[in-house]
């Protein structure tokens, strides 16, 4: 019997935007990514290689206006990829956790796949307003949107460091391993791990 592939092909179109993400949840960390917005194609490369995730992200947004509807667009749409190919998330952990260091920089982020999307977004250290030409602000708006979109608790917390790349990519990287942690399939997890017989 071959086992189902967790997978989902997402595309969203506005007069802002053209995205289109395939999501392999059980993969190699092999992606091709493009999005216009080189900062996003680093984060994004990162999170796709540590969260073992096979894919194609690729958008093409009004970034002479600047990476905001970009940034934005590419949280709703991923989010949007993780919970399809998640499907009924039946024997999977649920709750997913990683710490990743990054030089000067130490992130902890914490996820619940509950069906019920909240960020808590609590980086200590100041960011720098840019890194290169990116807005370090859409960092928190790309968080969010996924976490809504993905219907996921997601706890991001960084307690100490100096150079904002190494933040910001510290906090991609945990991302990516916390949701990878929370997506494996238990074999003691017999349905839905919820009292409530659902995750919603």
């Amino acid at each position: 019997m071959t086992e189902k592939k967790r997978f989902a092909q997402i595309e969203r179109t506005t007069k802002e935007t053209q995205i289109k993400v395939e999501f392999y949840l059980d993969g190699e960390g092999k992606a091709e990514v493009n999005t216009g917005v080189p900062f996003m194609d680093h984060m994004l490369d990162l999170f796709m290689k540590h969260g073992l995730f096979d894919g194609k992200i690729v958008a093409n947004g009004d970034t002479h206006i600047d990476d905001h509807h970009t940034t934005e667009d590419l949280g709703i749409v991923l989010g949007q990829a993780v919970k399809e190919a998640l499907g009924d998330k039946r024997g999977i952990r649920r709750y997913g956790n990683a710490f990743v260091p990054m030089d000067d920089a130490l992130a902890q982020v914490v996820v619940d796949c509950s069906n019920r999307p909240h960020l808590e977004y609590r980086v200590t250290p100041e960011l720098k307003p840019k890194v290169g030409t990116f807005d370090t602000e859409l960092v928190h708006e790309f968080l969010w949107k996924f976490a809504l979109e993905a219907r996921m608790n997601v706890h991001v917390i960084v307690p100490y460091g100096h150079n904002t790349h190494h933040i910001i990519e510290a906090i991609f990287k945990a991302l990516a391993r916390a949701i990878d942690d929370a997506v494996q399939i238990d074999p003691r997890v017999k349905g839905v791990p919820s009292t409530k017989g659902l995750l919603a």
